[in-house]
């Protein structure tokens, strides 16, 4: 007697045939290192001489390093939210560092910040999990401070948001009493602890984790060690900048890059992992209220003008490195313009999963790019908008293709245009020069900013040219205390 098949069984047969499930290596693991406040020239790949990062250039060997990439803000949170997002932080409003600082006797009363991203906002994390993935998030957040607006409330399957700053027995995780470092452990060493717990407990499903260390943002502070090593380097070339404790900073970020590293290899996860590793702004020469009292020279991105805090290209323009065996070739370069909520789209389709639908997606996927670095995407323009005083005055600024131009929004009607490709230090202004080219750009930034109901500064009636210089806090309603402020130690042993 034959046996009968259950016709059960007969359909479920036939859906797999019509419906064929989606093998590991179509959902790769995803790894976001992004660094704060790293500038585009402060590591080796990128043409420092001075600090080493071997690890972080052998990421960029064997696989794609973007030229032309661009932070979406100028500050942290607005990258942040971009990021997160996936839409320029403007439609948002999270357009300056939560919670920010002001001038209440400026030209102009700059618009306030909206001061946590919104739950009803898909985030990347939301996207990817739907598509099946384990999400986990560690480090610096800035995109909200109470625990409602936490990455755990924003699709991060595990979260383990750490404060304060570097030095062992000066952070800690918020809220968490069961993630303690070890004694003595620098803050990059514990985040990369982190992160390899979550890679190794999720190692057999597609995960999603991205790392945020506070590193290298100020207050300077590095081991002891790495900085006698710089400091003596320093005086053996003559060099001033960067600071030997800053550049022991990026070397812990490069030493955390190859802990990663070696554990995706390890984990024999490697093959199957997408590894990119950013910054979330320019880096920083100085201190917005620098006291030399207080305070040091940070850092120098020349060629490049600027530094955080404004939308010349020192304060924008970071490092773009992105490893995938199976999508990006290795030590090819890309030098198509590019930005941090190009993320979004790159990760959700590498994913396979699905946009979300009543969410404008102002990112383009960079999968194009990783196949073919030549290529250009299907963008009209790159926008900025960063309406507050801080390193720079209140500005928007549009790049399309070579020609580049910052409007400033502090009442002056100041205009700068620069064409890039010829002048990549931004050295000359063009405006006056291209009056017609300055005044396309112009509009066509002034049509961006009303299609995205960007807040933009207002006359200040209480505008007092010798007080306009105070910087006052949101937090406290009262002026910064930049005189009472002292240094902060820069090693374990100070």
């Amino acid at each position: 007697m034959l046996n009968r098949v259950s016709p059960f069984l007969i359909a479920i047969a036939m859906i797999t045939c019509w419906f064929p499930i989606q093998s590991r290596a179509d959902q790769p693991n995803i790894l976001l290192i992004f660094i704060d406040d790293l500038g585009w020239k402060d590591i080796g790949c990128y043409g420092n001489d001075f600090v080493e990062t071997p690890r972080i250039d052998q990421l960029a060997a064997e696989g794609m390093r973007f030229t032309n990439f661009y932070a979406s803000g100028s500050v942290c949170s607005p990258t942040r939210c971009a990021l997160q997002s996936g839409q320029n932080q403007a439609r948002i409003g999270i357009t300056a560092h939560i919670p920010g600082h002001w001038r209440p006797f400026e030209r102009v009363i700059t618009p306030q910040t909206t001061m946590a991203l919104p739950l009803d906002t898909v985030t990347v994390a939301e996207s990817l999990k739907a598509s099946g993935y384990t999400t986990g998030y560690v480090g610096k957040w800035h995109l909200g401070n109470g625990p409602e607006f936490q990455p755990d409330r924003q699709g991060y399957d595990f979260s383990a948001v750490i404060g304060g700053p570097h030095l062992p027995g000066r952070y800690r995780v918020q809220g968490r009493s069961d993630l303690k470092p070890k004694p003595n452990q620098y803050r990059t060493d514990f985040e990369a602890d982190l992160c390899i717990d979550f890679m190794r407990q999720n190692k057999d499903k597609p995960f999603f984790l991205m790392l945020s260390p506070f590193a290298v943002h100020i207050p300077l502070g590095a081991m002891s060690e790495k900085v006698q090593k710089y400091e003596a380097k320093a005086k053996q070339t003559g060099q001033t900048l960067p600071h030997p404790v800053y550049a022991a900073m990026i070397e812990h970020c490069d030493d955390m890059v190859g802990r990663l590293d070696d554990s995706l290899e390890q984990l024999d996860i490697a093959d199957d992992t997408m590894v990119v590793f950013t910054s979330d702004n320019g880096g920083l020469y100085k201190r917005y209220d620098y006291r030399e009292s207080a305070d040091d020279l940070v850092s120098s991105q020349a060629p490049l003008k600027g530094e955080k805090g404004s939308l010349h290209e020192g304060g924008i323009r970071v490092p773009l490195i992105i490893r995938h065996p199976n999508a990006a070739k290795a030590s090819t370069v890309c030098d198509e313009p590019t930005i941090s909520h190009d993320f979004y789209p790159t990760f959700v389709e590498m994913a396979g999963g699905e946009l979300p639908v009543n969410q404008t997606i102002d990112g383009h996927s960079l999968l194009p790019l990783m196949t073919e670095p030549t290529q250009t995407l299907d963008r009209d323009a790159l926008h900025w908008h960063y309406p507050h005083y801080h390193h720079d005055r209140p500005a928007s600024a549009i790049r399309e293709r070579d020609w580049k131009l910052i409007e400033y929004l502090d009442g002056t009607g100041d205009v700068e245009l620069y064409n890039l490709a010829n002048d990549l230090g931004e050295t000359k202004n063009l405006a006056s020069e291209k009056q017609g080219r300055a005044s396309d750009l112009k509009r066509k930034l002034t049509q961006w900013r009303s299609s995205v109901l960007a807040r933009t500064p207002i006359p200040n009636p209480s505008y007092d040219p010798e007080r306009a210089h105070e910087w006052w806090s949101l937090k406290s309603g009262k002026p910064v205390p930049s005189d009472q402020r002292k240094r902060f130690p820069p090693t374990e042993k100070d």
